[in-house]
């Protein structure tokens, strides 16, 4: 865990490597965080795929969803970070994917509380995105936490479905919203 750049209470936050496939595909290729996701699941092919997008976005933009892992026992837990926008290069969107055997434990909270700060610190970012799977009420009740507001519906075309979609505002956590 010496190649973390950022840490929370209970997690350590670095970035993809060509060699954690077999985490993306423990992560991607579960069908229970698939199905919250994409519409017939992942493919082998497009998990290897997904990763190499976050290396190549981490390259490009500095952003990706970083792998999270367990200060105590140094397993894996998923991954939760920033993406960018197409048209809104200063308000990225916030994901979170955690590991199904990890759920309901808070760690969906803790990233993305963590990631939050990174992107209104040091990031400098103006506003963030985030959208939820229609059926996922633990998303809805996570977002809701963190203080985003919906703001409409979004076609999502990997699962072709309208995503509940938020925006937080920067100023979050300092008293000013």
């Amino acid at each position: 865990m010496d190649d973390d750049f950022m840490r929370s209470e209970r997690l350590g936050f670095r970035t993809w490597r060509e060699s954690d496939l077999p985490l993306a595909r423990s992560l991607w290729g579960d069908p229970a965080v698939a199905r919250l996701i994409s519409r017939d699941g992942f493919t082998d092919a497009e998990v290897a795929a997904r990763l190499g997008r976050e290396i190549a976005t981490q390259a490009s933009d500095g952003i990706q969803y970083w792998p999270l892992f367990a200060l105590a026992d140094g397993a894996f837990v998923g991954c939760c970070g920033l993406r960018p926008r197409s048209g809104a290069p200063r308000v990225p969107e916030l994901g979170v994917h955690i590991a199904s055997a990890r759920w309901r434990q808070g760690y969906a909270l803790e990233a993305a509380t963590r990631v939050i700060a990174h992107a209104f610190g040091p990031l400098g970012c103006e506003a963030l995105f985030a959208g939820h799977h229609p059926a996922n009420a633990a998303s809805r009740a996570l977002l809701a936490r963190l203080g985003f507001v919906h703001t409409h519906d979004e076609l999502y075309p990997p699962t072709g479905l309208l995503h509940p979609s938020y925006r937080l505002e920067r100023g979050w956590g300092d008293g000013s919203r």
